[in-house]
């Protein structure tokens, strides 16, 4: 158990006493023992104005005891602490405001200006006006504090001959003293000895208070007006809208605002509503709209109309065009059919057995359809030799006429281009010392034909003029042989018939 210092020290101070007597007792010796004493003991408390006998006496009797003291077991020794923003200072032993802006290299960011202040520090604007007042150029010292004991009153150091009387301390502006004679800082935002303006909220600093406008807002004088966001750096992609206290941002067309309300991203407008009528592309900030074959895009750029091919050219079709939906189609006349996808082509209606003659009758196939003709041509006083040859036999019957007549038919085009060279006629019996002549004898009374004489026993029959049809020309081509020697002429007819088609193919 540990023993009381107290008890123990009046026990030392009796030894002193006794001390003091016997030195009362050996005054000769005194410079000795004052010499010893103040060698040995530290510290001693002696009064100047009182006699050496007497000085000597109290020397020794103090000094005794506060060797009995200073013997003693040390206490534990005694660390001081500082609030946050202040440091110890152990040559002026107390607190002091740390300088966070010569501190801090980057106390404050995003170009704002760093103010020192009482146990911190602010940031704020380089353009912003700061008001210091004189009173509180130079911070209160505040006294170090040491654990588990209470703070030591700020009072100025006294003669420790006179009594101390209190004495209440000076604060700086915004603050003020307490019971405990230290300086504390005056809220002036709970207390109202603030000058915010009603729009403005009132936030306590130390030793000051600042004023704030909500966000969005930024103050005007006494007032807080609205920030124009958009006018300063923003980080809308697009396009940035204004508001009261705060702003948005808007995409252009075929764009939205992505998740940080910031930057635009495509819409892919065909997922999202399908606008086009057949096919949807998505572009950046747009789409493109086609449409299947056959069809075109309408002046809405999404709907989708039919192209009407028969409208492009006449020679879609070689007789006729159908336009459908997306497509369009050729159709031929009766007596043709469908080659290909337009052209037309002539149906032999005798080859296919879909004509009507009769058993004494032949087919004839022309362009765009047929005719019945008898098989036998011959007429009275002619008489059928051979396939399509009839003779006259009689020559009192067929005086004046020729005495052969052959027959031939031919079918041809409409609106034929001219000159054409259609029919060849050419002699089947040759004879030497004979001239032959070739003539149209009948069936050109418009001039439609032209017979040109090739050689001895050729000819051409030659069209002239464009055809119109459907329509049938016979037309009897003669040749007539001159027996240069006998002196002797015959002649002989070859009887064409020309069917014109409907068409021109």
């Amino acid at each position: 158990m540990r023993s009381d210092p107290f008890s123990n020290a009046i026990s030392d101070v009796t030894s002193a006493i006794k001390l003091c007597r016997l030195v009362r007792q050996r005054r000769g010796e005194k410079t000795e023992i004052i010499s010893h004493l103040l060698s040995t003991c530290s510290p001693c408390i002696c009064v100047p104005q009182l006699s050496s006998s007497d000085m000597l006496s109290i020397c020794v009797c103090l000094c005794a005891l506060f060797t009995h003291v200073l013997s003693r077991e040390a206490e534990e020794p005694i660390s001081y602490t500082c609030t946050e923003g202040y440091e110890y200072d152990r040559v002026k032993e107390q607190c002091r405001d740390i300088d966070e802006c010569k501190l801090l290299d980057d106390a404050c960011k995003g170009g704002m200006r760093c103010i020192n202040h009482y146990g911190g520090y602010l940031c704020l604007p380089k353009s912003a006006v700061i008001y210091v007042s004189q009173e509180a150029t130079a911070p209160e010292a505040v006294l170090p504090v040491a654990p588990n004991q209470p703070p030591i009153p700020a009072v100025p150091p006294t003669d420790p001959r006179l009594p101390q009387t209190p004495r209440t301390v000076r604060c700086s502006a915004g603050f003020t003293a307490d019971e405990q004679n230290l300086c504390r800082d005056i809220d002036e935002c709970t207390t109202g000895r603030h000058t915010c303006g009603p729009e403005q909220t009132c936030y306590n600093t130390r030793g000051s208070y600042t004023c704030q406008c909500p966000p969005g807002f930024q103050k005007n004088g006494d007032h807080c007006v609205d920030r124009d966001e958009c006018s300063l750096t923003h980080y809308c992609m697009h396009r940035c809208v204004n508001t009261q206290g705060s702003y948005y941002c808007e995409c252009n067309t075929g764009h939205k605002l992505a998740s940080n309300n910031h930057s635009c991203v495509d819409v892919n407008e065909c997922d999202v509503q399908s606008p086009c009528q057949h096919h949807c592309y998505n572009l950046i900030g747009s789409f493109l709209c086609q449409c299947d074959r056959g069809y075109e895009l309408a002046q809405d750029m999404v709907s989708c109309k039919d192209i009407d091919e028969c409208s492009f050219s006449s020679y879609m079709c070689q007789y006729k065009c159908v336009n459908s939906p997306g497509s369009y189609s050729c159709e031929c006349p009766e007596g043709y059919q469908l080659q290909g996808n337009r052209l037309c082509q002539d149906v032999n209606e005798c080859e296919t057995g879909t004509h009507n003659c009769q058993d004494e009758e032949m087919c004839w196939n022309y362009y765009g359809g047929f005719r019945c003709y008898p098989r036998n041509p011959c007429e009275a006083p002619y008489v059928k030799t051979s396939e399509n040859r009839c003779i006259c036999r009689s020559h009192t019957d067929c005086q004046g006429l020729p005495p052969s007549v052959v027959y031939k038919y031919m079918s041809i085009q409409a609106d034929r281009t001219v000159p054409a060279d259609i029919f060849q006629i050419q002699a089947t019996n040759i004879y030497t010392n004979t001239h032959n002549t070739f003539r149209i004898k009948s069936g050109n009374e418009g001039g439609e034909f032209f017979l040109r004489r090739s050689s001895n026993v050729s000819a051409m029959l030659v069209l002239t003029k464009p055809l119109s049809g459907p329509r049938e020309y016979i037309v009897d081509l003669e040749m007539v042989t001159h027996h240069l020697t006998m002196n002797y002429r015959s002649s002989s007819v070859l009887r064409l018939t020309v069917i014109v088609g409907p068409y021109a193919f």
